[in-house]
């Protein structure tokens, strides 16, 4: 599973969501719900204003993590 890490990034930044949407243009929606781990899909256009704002690469935004039911696999 794709886990975002922007809630920790704008944490660690003593930013809002808002600060975001503000600074890079992203529709609100949009940000609200990368925010809140509720987007299915993201464009690589978000993705690279994102990182660009806050000066990041790709992987400092998202990190996989295998689900447990593949672990239970073996």
């Amino acid at each position: 599973m794709v886990i975002c890490k922007l809630p920790i990034l704008l944490a660690e930044r003593k930013m809002r969501v808002a600060d975001l949407i503000r600074g890079t243009g992203i529709n609100k929606t949009t940000l609200h719900k990368l925010y809140n781990g509720e987007l299915t899909r993201i464009d690589l256009d978000t993705i690279d204003r994102i990182c660009e704002h806050l000066n990041i690469q790709v992987g400092d935004l998202f990190v996989f993590e295998k689900n447990n039911k593949d672990q239970n696999l073996g």
